[in-house]
């Protein structure tokens, strides 16, 4: 993987990214045993200096370069500064993550990242990491989880819409926003419209309209239709949704992901992709399907509604 050699191989991969608690060691996690299932040699890269119990194999740990815990010790910083710091050192250690990776040519690489926002909005030494690894052949997308729960509140989901959007211009890479955790999303109560709304960023006049129902944010819609203008203007960001205990759910996000850095997989992957999908579901994907939740809301929205006329 020499620096500027246009013979050398292609690597593919991707770059996992959003804030703490969205999902992301656990996303590689699910994505390395998936793509395992189908034949795919899958290498899990931890790039976040405060992982410590990581459940997938680790194939190179930034914990052997600098770890979050000893930055904080020994130069006084808060976890903030620290990750910071961190993602500045090894950006000056190019040559220790080449000669790491180099030891798993050919093979396919999830990065697993921080969760602080701030190095996908606005700081620069991630995003010159990628920028590196682009020039040692590497065809990276970066996907971005974002956990469903926001969807219940629209005032998180236009912040997390406009967050979105700002990792999407500064990171520059092919982009996948992820809405993880479908599985657990009735737990955070009900949605104000259907599933699709939300992943497909429609029409979000709406979303103002629902946010301006509540008397807080009755005095910021002005604030909040402009936000919405932006978003709507740039028309980039949409969302897949996840539940990491599905198989189908899986394959719906790699394929996405696939079809965004450009890899291409042959005749036997697919044959292995096909048997996977068409073999009964066991116990480690036992939870309903996205779509059964979204019929969900529909019936019981229709429900509440037949009950409010038999209330009449």
């Amino acid at each position: 993987m020499s620096e500027g050699s246009k013979g050398s191989l292609l690597a593919f991969g991707q770059v996992v990214i959003g804030p703490p608690g969205s999902g992301k060691t656990t996303y590689c996690h699910g994505m390395q045993e998936f793509m395992g299932r189908i034949g795919r040699k899958v290498t899990v890269v931890n790039l976040d200096p405060a992982n410590e119990a990581m459940p997938y194999q680790c194939g190179v740990d930034i914990a052997e370069l600098i770890t979050l815990p000893d930055v904080m010790e020994n130069l006084k910083l808060g976890p903030n500064g620290g990750l910071i710091y961190c993602m500045e050192y090894l950006e000056a250690n190019f040559d220790w993550l080449q000669e790491k990776l180099a030891a798993f040519r050919g093979h396919y690489y999830l990065f697993d990242c921080p969760g602080q926002v701030e190095l996908y909005t606005h700081h620069e030494a991630l995003k010159n990491v990628f920028a590196q690894l682009a020039k040692w052949n590497f065809r990276l997308a970066a996907v971005h989880l974002v956990d469903s729960h926001y969807c219940t509140d629209p005032g998180k989901f236009i912040s997390v819409l406009c967050t979105s959007l700002s990792t999407m211009l500064h990171v520059e890479l092919p982009h996948v926003n992820v809405l993880s955790k479908m599985d657990l999303i009735e737990q955070y109560g009900k949605l104000a419209f259907n599933l699709d709304y939300y992943t497909e960023v429609l029409d979000l006049s709406y979303l103002v309209d629902h946010l301006a129902s509540d008397p807080f944010f009755r005095n910021y819609r002005r604030l909040n239709e402009k936000l919405v203008e932006v978003i709507e203007d740039y028309s980039l960001v949409s969302f897949v949704p996840l539940n990491v205990q599905d198989k189908e759910s899986m394959r719906q996000v790699m394929q996405a992901v696939d079809k965004a850095n450009g890899y291409s997989f042959g005749d036997q992957e697919h044959r292995s992709l096909e048997a996977l999908m068409s073999a009964a579901v066991g116990a480690d994907f036992h939870f309903t399907s996205t779509l059964a939740v979204q019929e969900k809301y529909v019936q019981s929205q229709d429900k509440a509604v037949e009950e409010e006329v038999m209330d009449l």
